[in-house]
């Protein structure tokens, strides 16, 4: 096992969607990631038809530790009991407590209005499940500042998350500084680092149009001069990430957490180009 990479996947609409994911995640368990999580951003609040299910498969048929998100906004307490009572019985004691994304087409539940209401409900309904929760290294969106994005994510441990896994990031300047920031506040919870590699056009400008991530001069590089060539712009935009994850490696970052967009041959080409550096990490993050 590659102790301290993991990997998320994202489930599908559409039944030949998830049929194709469960072969991507076939491909997966060959790297032997510590933990796969499954997101519920597909535009839909089922998590029961959607996000448990992939859960299931990936921990009854591939025996992979899974980590299920639940998006506090969508769900009603009636809700999140019956997918924690869903995971208890499938012996899944793992879950990403979010806010949730702003999705037009989905209408807000009154019970949750933030992520930490959510980590709370679970420690007190459900204490034998561990939480995750998210961060943001470049401060959240909505956030008027880093001093309350700090204070937020503060509660939010102290509401009960064991551990935080970040969203993505192209400068580990941002992220160094995160942790600085962490340290300073006294959050003790360990920070997972999120990467993404940037392999194709559209999803370089889907970043630009919908993230405030910052985009260093090297990266920018890479798209100006790689924009039009798609074999080299997925070559350059691997070997970033790989430059990523060594530097945060030799850092002693608490993990790395890939988003793999449901592309094996991604996370295939990281793995390859860094188990030996996860190979030497001996601290086990997520049991």
């Amino acid at each position: 096992m590659l102790q301290g990479l993991s990997f998320e996947v994202f489930p599908s609409n559409t039944t030949i969607g998830i049929n194709k994911l469960f072969e991507t995640l076939q491909t997966l368990q060959q790297l032997e990631p510590e933990f796969i999580s499954v997101t519920c951003s597909n535009g839909t609040n089922n998590v029961a038809d959607t996000t448990v299910k992939v859960a299931r498969y990936i921990h009854q048929e591939l025996n992979i530790s899974t980590i299920a998100h639940l998006p506090a906004t969508y769900l009603s307490k009636q809700e999140v009991d019956e997918v924690l009572y869903e995971l208890d019985q499938l012996g899944i004691h793992q879950v990403l407590a979010l806010r949730g994304d702003v999705l037009p087409q989905l209408t807000p539940k009154a019970d949750f209005q933030y992520a930490s209401e959510l980590t709370s409900y679970i420690k007190e309904v459900a204490p034998q499940f561990q939480l995750s929760g998210a961060c943001y290294p470049e401060i959240h969106p909505e956030s008027s500042s880093r001093l309350t994005d700090i204070k937020h994510l503060k509660k939010k441990v102290e509401a009960g998350c064991d551990q935080l896994i970040s969203q993505l990031f192209l400068d580990n300047d941002c992220f160094y500084q995160f942790q600085e920031a962490c340290e300073l506040a006294d959050i003790e919870a360990p920070v997972i680092a999120g990467i993404m590699p940037i392999v194709n056009r559209n999803q370089a400008l889907r970043l630009l149009k919908t993230t405030q991530t910052k985009l260093p001069r090297k990266f920018l590089a890479i798209l100006e001069k790689y924009e039009h060539d798609p074999i080299a712009l997925r070559d350059a935009g691997l070997a970033y990430a790989v430059d990523q994850i060594v530097d945060l490696v030799t850092q002693d970052v608490a993990g790395i957490h890939l988003y793999t967009m449901n592309d094996a041959k991604v996370a295939q080409h990281i793995v390859a180009n860094t188990q030996s550096l996860f190979a030497r990490k001996t601290v086990s993050l997520v049991q």
